[in-house]
C-alpha cells in the first residue's frame, strides 16, 4: 500500500513539477474564475509544461492521516527523471528510500534492514498514474478537473483532478503568480488523507541515472511478492 501511494504522487507530481514565470501571473488571475474556457487553457499550459519536463528535484514535507492513527509528519528530497525514474529520500527521524529505476520499486526501511521490492507496473495500480509516471500522460485525456469557485484561505489556486478510469481524486494547491505546486492531497477509498507540500522545486536539472540504481545493503531481507530471500 505504501508503495502504491508513492508512486502514485510521483505520478502526479511528474505532471506539475513547476511552471514557468513567463505569462503565468496573468493566466492565475484569469483562472481564478474557475470558467471553463480559463480552466481549459490551465490543463493545456500544465500539459505542455509536463511535456517540456524531463526532471526534476525537489524538497518536500508529508503529513499522513490513516484511520485510527495519529497524523504521521515526515520530509525530505525527491528527484524524478523521465520515464518512470522516482527517488524518495526521507531523513531523520525516521529514515527511508523509496527507488524506482524504471522497471522495478524498492521500498528500504533501515531500521527493519528490509527492501521491498516490487515491479513498477504492479505497483500503480491506475492507468492515468503509470502514464504520468512513464512520460506518457495527458491531462485531458487522464482526468477530469474541477476548480474551486470559492477563494482559498491560503491563497492557492485549488485544482481537483479525478482520474476517468478509477482512482483517487487529486487535489492541487497552485501558487497564483508562478503555478508552482505548493501543496498536494490524496484521499484513499479507507478515508486515508496524504497531504505533501514542495519547496525548492528545480526543473529540467541534470540528474546521473545511477541516482535511480538501487542496491540492497548487506545483509538486507528483500522481501518480493514470491517471498523473502
Amino acid at each position: 500500500m505504501r508503495l502504491v501511494m508513492f508512486a502514485s504522487m510521483l505520478a502526479v507530481v511528474s505532471i506539475f513539477a513547476s511552471f514557468g514565470h513567463c505569462g503565468a501571473e496573468v493566466l492565475a488571475r484569469e483562472t481564478m474564475a474557475a470558467q471553463p474556457a480559463e480552466l481549459k487553457l490551465l490543463l493545456a499550459h500544465l500539459q505542455r509544461h509536463y511535456q517540456q519536463t524531463n526532471s526534476f528535484s525537489a524538497s518536500f514535507k508529508q503529513t499522513v492521516a490513516r484511520v485510527g492513527a495519529p497524523p504521521q509528519d515526515r520530509s525530505g528530497k525527491v528527484y524524478y527523471l523521465k520515464p518512470g525514474r522516482v527517488r524518495f529520500e526521507f531523513a531523520d527521524p525516521q529514515p527511508e528510500t523509496i527507488v524506482s529505476d524504471g522497471k522495478l520499486l524498492y521500498d528500504y526501511d533501515p531500521g527493519l534492514n528490509q527492501v521491498m521490492e516490487t515491479p513498477l507496473k504492479n505497483a500503480i495500480k491506475t492507468q492515468a498514474a503509470a502514464a504520468f509516471l512513464l512520460g506518457v500522460g495527458n491531462v485531458d485525456r487522464d482526468f477530469r478537473a474541477s476548480q474551486s469557485a470559492l477563494p482559498a484561505d491560503d491563497g492557492l489556486i485549488h485544482l481537483l483532478l479525478t482520474p476517468k478510469r478509477g482512482g483517487d481524486d487529486i487535489e492541487l494547491g497552485l501558487e497564483p503568480h508562478t503555478l508552482n505546486v505548493i501543496s498536494l492531497r490524496l484521499a484513499d477509498a479507507l478515508g486515508n488523507v496524504t497531504k505533501i507540500s514542495f519547496s525548492a522545486i528545480s526543473s529540467n536539472v541534470a540528474i546521473e541515472p545511477a541516482r535511480f540504481d538501487f542496491e540492497p545493503p548487506a545483509g538486507a531481507d528483500i522481501v518480493t511478492s514470491s517471498g523473502t530471500r
